[in-house]
């Protein structure tokens, strides 16, 4: 059996870790059988490139079998045909900064702010969650997230992975593509937060969770929302309410390395403000919020200055009226 630090986690990897990819039939026939609804989200900005052939595969192949009964997208302020092209995809589109009003709004919105607002409009018994930027998408993304949540009610949530090819000059590097992941987090978790060291993919954008589970979660409203969602499942639920699903390949928009020390900076802040919050690790000082970077402009060294964008969101369910 495969050793991992954490007594727990060696028997949840092999149980809870699922390579195969039901077909779009039998996940239709079993939501059936259960009287579940599904929906999918996608947040968006500035995806005009891809977003048309997710929408259109997903309203196409799995709308039209039953296997999903709301398609959405959270848009962002996208400065492109973003929302048009979802829209006439078969997508239900909502501007993000109209959502939940109530909850004011915040400085630096990003992915997770667009999560959060999504729980406001999504009504499915479960809610699969999809990044936007996906250049090969196909129905198994839907049906192999859903199908855990749909054949066994102890599941209330589902993480994906897959490989994620680096696009670069001699062509794609196998594995290339999760650099945050493996040299940031992956550490930092296997270290202080043993628990999820089994998750292949735990920074992936690809989930599915049950409504009333996810209500109930905060929210980062940046990057880190991904590993926040992970602890938070972990601590309220236990490892063994979770699963993982084998995606294959994802290609997707590849960031630049300033852009990616960005992100980890902001995932890096909040594992430890949490790990602190829960008196698992014990910071002396409340964490700098700003990252100071470096670039090569004509030969000279220009010094840029990023602030951590997350903020924490508190429940959906607080904002939502009865």
């Amino acid at each position: 059996m495969t050793t991992f630090a954490h007594p727990a986690v060696a028997a949840w990897f092999e149980n809870a870790t699922r390579y195969d990819s039901p077909g779009i039939q039998q996940v239709a026939a079993t939501k059936r059988a259960r009287g579940l609804t599904v929906g999918v989200c996608l947040p968006a900005l500035n995806e005009a490139a891809t977003i048309g052939p997710i929408c259109d595969t997903i309203s196409t192949t799995l709308v039209s079998e039953g296997v999903v009964d709301q398609l959405v997208v959270i848009d962002s302020g996208s400065q492109d045909d973003t929302a048009r092209i979802a829209g006439d995809s078969g997508a239900s589109v909502f501007a993000a900064l109209d959502l939940v009003p109530e909850a004011g709004t915040i400085e630096r919105p990003g992915k997770g702010e667009s999560l959060w607002k999504s729980l406001s409009v999504m009504t499915t018994d479960i809610v699969v969650w999809l990044d936007s930027d996906t250049k090969n998408f196909a129905p198994h993304f839907v049906t192999s997230l859903t199908a855990p949540l749909l054949e066994d009610d102890n599941i209330v949530f589902t993480k994906a992975f897959y490989d994620r090819p680096l696009d670069g000059a001699d062509g794609l590097l196998p594995m290339g593509g999760a650099r945050v992941t493996e040299i940031a987090v992956r550490p930092l978790i296997n270290l202080l937060y043993p628990e999820l060291a089994g998750f292949i993919q735990p920074l992936s954008g690809e989930y599915a969770g049950r409504r009333q589970v996810l209500v109930d979660l905060h929210f980062g409203t940046g990057y880190d929302v991904d590993l926040l969602m992970l602890m938070e499942l972990v601590e309220v639920h236990g490892l063994s309410a979770l699963a993982q699903v084998d995606l294959g390949s994802r290609l997707h928009r590849n960031r630049d390395i300033p852009a990616l020390g960005r992100m980890s900076f902001e995932i890096v802040h909040t594992l430890l403000e949490h790990l602190d919050e829960k008196g698992r690790l014990k910071l002396p000082d409340e964490l700098p919020g700003v990252l100071m970077q470096f670039t090569d402009l004509s030969g000279s060294r220009a010094m840029n200055a990023y602030p951590a964008r997350s903020e924490k969101r508190p429940a959906m369910s607080t904002f939502l009226k009865d």
